[in-house]
């Protein structure tokens, strides 16, 4: 059985899961995670555009000058456009493929654009969507099964746990498949640069979507810029990663609304503050 997931985490998460609890081998497991959620979906994913647009989100976390590091952040979209070759070929052999997604816009976007490529073929596709809630704590917590626990992405859950999973698991109509096709080829023509979830569905929306969490909690009161990011996807996890609301930041910066009190070659590190109070309010 092919798994494939939409994020490196959730991707790693379930090779050690192949080794531990889920039957199959860690070659199996197929990681797309094109960020699907963020930018042009018109461009190929093999484009400059879409190598660029990754490396420019995740190379802002790194500082000083680390050649090797910055050498795999710029081949990471490279690597997911092999890994989308290596799903094909076993699309062609005839594999069986389990799809692991959740409600986050990066996987649901991913979802949609995969069963663009699903439709194309007559494989079995089986589908885990990532419940709403967990009964239960995490595995190894002393009171496993007295709380609730919410989930956002399948990175957040353990290896271990990954099996218990399976009894979500449902077979994808071809009806189903096409219909999500069809709504990533309306995601593609609407083109905006953002799309998030709306209630429960997949939406084109502007660059500028997210920015109120940002304003809503910076004030004239300096605050790290790691403790205002984590503050926001504490609060409003909405399944945006910390590098969308660092790459806002900085132009928010450039633009003279956001001023820098410490500066920090990690950018993470620097210590901000509002420029004007009334940026507040835009």
């Amino acid at each position: 059985m092919i798994e494939v997931l939409f994020g490196e985490s959730e991707a790693g998460s379930m090779k050690a899961a192949k080794n531990k609890a889920v039957i199959g081998k860690t070659d199996e497991v197929v990681c797309l995670g094109f960020l699907l959620d963020i930018g042009d979906i018109r461009e190929e994913l093999d484009s400059d555009y879409r190598r660029e647009l990754i490396y420019s989100l995740y190379a802002q976390g790194q500082w000083g000058e680390d050649e090797e590091i910055n050498e795999e952040l710029r081949n990471v979209n490279d690597f997911y456009c092999n890994e989308l070759d290596r799903l094909k070929d076993f699309l062609e052999d005839g594999q069986a493929v389990r799809v692991w997604y959740s409600g986050a816009p990066y996987s649901l976007c991913g979802f949609c654009h995969l069963c663009g490529i699903l439709k194309e073929y007559e494989n079995e596709v089986r589908a885990v969507r990532l419940p709403e809630y967990i009964l239960g704590a995490s595995a190894g917590d002393a009171s496993y099964g007295k709380k609730i626990r919410i989930c956002h992405n399948w990175g957040e859950v353990a290896a271990e746990e990954f099996a218990g999973f399976l009894t979500e698991e449902r077979t994808l109509a071809r009806e189903e498949i096409r219909m999500y096709a069809w709504l990533w080829s309306e995601l593609k023509q609407d083109n905006s640069p953002l799309r998030s979830v709306i209630n429960g569905r997949v939406t084109g929306v502007p660059e500028s979507f997210y920015d109120f969490l940002i304003f809503k909690r910076l004030t004239e009161e300096p605050v790290k810029e790691a403790r205002l990011i984590g503050d926001i996807l504490g609060s409003c996890p909405l399944g945006v990663g910390d590098w969308w609301y660092a790459k806002r930041i900085e132009e928010f910066i450039r633009e003279g609304r956001i001023k820098v009190i410490e500066d920090s070659e990690n950018k993470y590190a620097r210590v901000i503050s509002l420029e004007q109070p009334e940026c507040c309010q835009c």
